[in-house]
């Protein structure tokens, strides 16, 4: 017999139905109705926003398997909400969006070993002097593998990132250290590979932090005399995620703390996820020790996405929020917008609020105007400014030392750069790059962009500096 929307959806409210109390079925299930069945796809009809969340946040895994058992593991489920007179209009409107499949990440419960935990034991993500240990992963249940799509720019990590989750601590990917310029996707990879671990593996305690947040708890630890107490706290993780470990530069006590956490981790067979904004071999400023254990596992690095991936985002994101534009607009926001995941997927939304809040068709016009206006506001970021700012972080120097009168060799190269730079991106004279760049003049100028460029022919590493910057300056 061939299955049809209806016979699916009756089947699948047979097994809703004893499974959850009477009142929560009439109330939620019966005002649904089946709309269309394609291939492994069920179309089902809510009559509001509010419906579809209150069933996507309280019944989404009932639903999965209901339909897993109707149409097998590859199920999908699709709502359609139907308004009455939106906008003013005699027809209904019917909007579209898929389930997500997700629920958020619950806290995680842990027993602590008696020989660490002394009564003052203190976990850094809560109020001080609450002893009860359940610890929220603060992972993001929306960065999934799913809505991570693989391409060639991100293959390697994401196939790694997989590996890690089917098996955390067992692969010989440990450290994972993920590691690319900005708005690529390392954050959402780290959070995947997360979310995943806790859904195959609940038992295990998943946490992931920022540098950032982790030198914090650390200083407060320090100043509270509870330092042992802060590194038994991070021994009882199984799967840590630090984001932005370069931020670790240059604090030598954090430094050290996370030497002895990650050492105990790695001994005792936990896994260990990094991400960073380059490869351990540019790193600055961050112990020897530390840079050869990030080097024990895998480092990945995550590439600008081809066209090809880029058309495969933007189809994933219009497929996510129940929107459908022609294909000829997709092609052209993918072909100009190249630089980053974060940036097209910026583009593509201001195409789809331009066109809902003025109640516009999205044509290749409107995109046009969306994308010209979101390009011109990327670029318009390289000012002279900018590009010190760039040039100090990645020498890790400030911006008064960089224009200092010091002739040490590192900082004037530094200084030599910028001006580069400057003359290279910016419309702004010689003249005015040197009275910007530490008040030097034209000729100081001239003198540096000629420096550079004969550096670049003879000194590898000096072009390796080239090469960085530039490609941090066109992202």
């Amino acid at each position: 017999m061939n299955k049809t929307a209806q016979s699916v959806w009756e089947n699948c409210l047979s097994f809703i139905k004893d499974n959850i109390a009477d009142q929560a079925y009439k109330t939620w299930f019966e005002p649904i109705k089946s709309v269309e069945l394609t291939d492994n796809a069920l179309y089902i009809q809510v009559p509001s926003k509010f419906f579809y969340e209150w069933l996507e946040e309280h019944y989404v895994k009932l639903l999965k398997v209901a339909l897993t058992k109707e149409l097998g593991k590859n199920a999908k489920l699709l709502y359609k909400i139907k308004m009455e007179n939106t906008y003013g209009n005699k027809q209904p409107f019917t909007e579209q969006l898929p389930s997500a499949n997700r629920v958020p990440m619950k806290p995680q419960d842990v027993d602590a070993p008696y020989k660490n935990l002394n009564p003052e034991l203190r976990n850094p993500f809560v109020i001080p002097g609450i002893r009860n240990l359940k610890i929220e992963s603060q992972l993001n249940a929306n960065y999934s593998f799913d809505n991570f799509l693989e391409g060639d720019s991100n293959r390697l990590a994401r196939s790694a990132g997989m590996a890690v989750a089917n098996k955390p601590g067992g692969t010989s990917f440990n450290p994972l250290l993920i590691f690319g310029g900005v708005g690529l996707g390392k954050t959402h990879l780290a959070h995947a590979i997360g979310v995943e671990i806790k859904d195959k593996y609940p038992e295990k305690t998943v946490l992931y932090i920022s540098a950032e947040i982790f030198t914090q708890q650390y200083i407060d630890s320090v100043k509270k005399n509870n330092r042992n107490d802060f590194i038994h706290f991070y021994q009882l993780i199984d799967v840590l995620i630090i984001d932005d470990v370069q931020f670790l530069s240059g604090k030598s006590g954090t430094q050290d703390v996370f030497f002895h956490i990650f050492n105990y981790l790695h001994q005792n067979g936990k896994q260990v996820i990094l991400t960073s904004d380059k490869a351990p071999v540019d790193m600055q400023d961050i112990e020897q020790r530390l840079l050869s254990r990030f080097k024990w596992g895998l480092s990945a690095e995550l590439h600008q996405p081809d066209y090809e991936t880029r058309i495969s985002i933007l189809k994933n994101i219009l497929y996510r929020d129940g929107v459908e534009i022609p294909e000829e607009i997709i092609e052209y926001v993918a072909r100009n917008i190249k630089s980053n995941v974060r940036e097209l997927e910026g583009a593509i939304i201001s195409l789809i609020a331009q066109s809902s809040f003025n109640k516009k068709e999205v044509t290749l016009e409107l995109a046009k105007n969306v994308v010209e206006k979101f390009v011109k506001n990327v670029k318009r970021e390289i000012s002279i400014d900018y590009i010190q700012k760039i040039v100090s972080d990645y020498f890790q120097l400030d911006l008064e030392t960089l224009q200092s009168k010091t002739r040490k060799r590192h900082i004037v190269q530094a200084r030599q750069l910028a001006m580069f730079f400057a003359k290279k991106f910016t419309k702004a004279s010689l003249a005015n790059i040197g009275s910007q760049i530490g008040d030097r003049d034209h000729a100081t100028v001239l003198h540096a962009c000629k420096t550079v460029d004969n550096l670049v022919a003879t000194d590898k590493q000096f072009k390796k500096f080239v090469e960085d910057i530039n490609k941090k300056l066109t992202l």
